[in-house]
């Protein structure tokens, strides 16, 4: 017999048909004649109750049926006795494909921190939690590729081993086939990397930008989607060391354009979650309460499902950074030191207590943050008028931050060379980037999504580590 579904089953199966399904017991608990199974398969976040009568089905038969275990059941469905589900499946005939010793499986049917999860990741998607994040984030990758697909947009391959440091930064992983024992030296010193795999010095990229921008200026509206690596020694919720990033890129577009993209974007996104997710997203939801039912109502965050509306019903706030700073420099919580990096001056680089402040309690609804000052952007990003302040753009969400980064790019040949000259970024490096400027330069601009960003808010967790299936962070890369 064929293998149905359980997510079909508990839509479309009616009753008195037989069936067969496979998938994973979570629970198993009976009385003197009947035992009751809850078993899921992955796709959908609710459990099939399979009820087994010792009258057809040996109890014998279920001495391995334990939490973890895997099974195969042929079976007819009936109107489920219990509330919860409309349909439960009568076992006919059960299979054990795969034991579990209950001695040593270490998922039980109990609740387990997420730091201890995280210790068993290879086992984790079998949680509920898990399983609902993943199911989310499959969606939110097909509503990616789909939105821009509809919008015209190419999708562009971008390098993972690249010569280039988009973000100057300098926290880059590097690659190499050179023997650490026996490192080729130059006359003066240093290592020679003419002697590596690319004859050159090469790393994880960072970013996938700088490449689909020559692809923007040719194919018009383009996005990479791909992994990105940061070599950063940060331990925070907030970090990891590889994580995916989206970055459309559109030519013959302004900052407005771009931001006015931004916004349509991410909305199609949680949109997307809230028309196909719902299921998962009212589970997340209930997990999050819980979590927080200690808590002050004050430190509460806003339930999920609101959460997402919120972002939806609203249009976002624009501001300038120095408008910003105003306000936060004014505001109470800085006069009463209540930011753990106060505002002193123009030019402080903000933080995420900032950005939350500017969302949550002052304009209360997303916000767009223009015009940063020059010397806390990237070089690559377009100089105003005012030869202070880039045509930069950052949307901040509530309980996140910083969610989006953009700009308008520098298409000005000269502007750029000095530019990078004046943060030490090598003519000859980037040669093949400069050439985009001197054959064909237009206005364009783009933008950069954190994946894992998008997911801590639209699933409510509260670590990244959470939302990406095998999280790789400082000291860790267990899996």
């Amino acid at each position: 017999m064929k293998r149905t579904e359980i997510k079909t089953l508990l839509l479309n199966a009616e009753v008195g048909a037989k069936v067969n399904v496979k998938g994973w017991v979570r629970t198993k608990r009976g009385s003197k004649n009947v035992a009751f199974i809850a078993l899921n398969d992955g796709s959908v976040i609710h459990n099939l109750q399979v009820v087994v009568n010792f009258e057809s089905i040996d109890e014998s038969a279920l001495a391995n049926v334990n939490t973890g275990a895997s099974i195969s059941v042929d079976g007819e469905v009936v109107a489920s006795q219990g509330s919860g589900q409309k349909v439960e499946l009568v076992a006919e005939k059960l299979e054990v494909l795969g034991a579990a010793d209950p001695e040593k499986y270490p998922l039980q049917p109990k609740k387990h921190s997420l730091e201890f999860l995280r210790e068993i990741a290879h086992l984790r998607f079998r949680s509920n939690t898990f399983g609902a994040i993943t199911r989310v984030r499959h969606s939110m990758i097909f509503a990616v590729h789909k939105f821009f697909t509809d919008e015209g947009f190419f999708n562009i391959h971008t390098p993972i081993i690249t010569g280039s440091d988009a973000e100057g930064a300098g926290e880059m992983f590097r690659v190499s086939v050179l023997d650490p024992l026996k490192l080729p030296m130059t006359e003066d010193g240093k290592i020679d990397y003419k002697k590596d795999f690319f004859g050159r010095e090469t790393n994880l990229t960072v970013s996938g930008q700088l490449e689909v921008e020559t692809a923007c200026l040719a194919m018009g509206k383009v996005y990479t989607f791909g992994p990105t690596f940061r070599a950063e020694n940060s331990n925070t919720s907030r970090h990891l060391a590889e994580f995916w990033m989206i970055e459309p890129e559109i030519a013959f577009a302004d900052l407005d354009e771009d931001m006015e993209l931004a916004e349509r974007f991410i909305k199609y996104l949680i949109q997307y979650a809230l028309d196909n997710c719902m299921d998962d997203l009212q589970f997340l939801s209930q997990r999050l309460i819980e979590s927080e039912k200690d808590k002050k109502a004050e430190e509460k965050s806003m339930e999920l499902i609101e959460k997402l509306r919120f972002v939806l019903n609203n249009s976002f706030e624009h501001v300038t950074y120095t408008e910003a700073i105003d306000i936060l420099k004014n505001s109470n919580y800085n006069k009463k030191k209540k930011f753990q990096y106060p505002i002193e001056a123009w030019g402080t680089d903000l933080q995420s207590e900032h950005e939350r402040y500017l969302v949550e309690k002052h304009f209360q609804k997303p916000v767009i943050l223009t015009d940063y000052p020059m010397g806390i952007k990237a070089f690559y990003m377009k100089q105003n008028d005012d030869g202070k302040t880039v045509r930069a753009m950052d949307v901040l969400f509530p309980q996140i931050g910083e969610i989006i980064g953009g700009s308008q790019r520098e298409d000005n040949y000269d502007k750029l060379v000095t530019r990078m000259k004046s943060q030490g970024i090598p003519e000859t490096e980037m040669w093949w980037y400069l050439d985009t400027r001197r054959f064909g330069s237009v206005i364009h601009s783009g933008f950069g999504l954190g994946f894992e960003r998008l997911m801590l808010f639209v699933t409510g967790m509260g670590n990244i580590r959470d939302v990406i299936p095998f999280p790789r962070t400082p000291q860790n890369a267990e899996f």
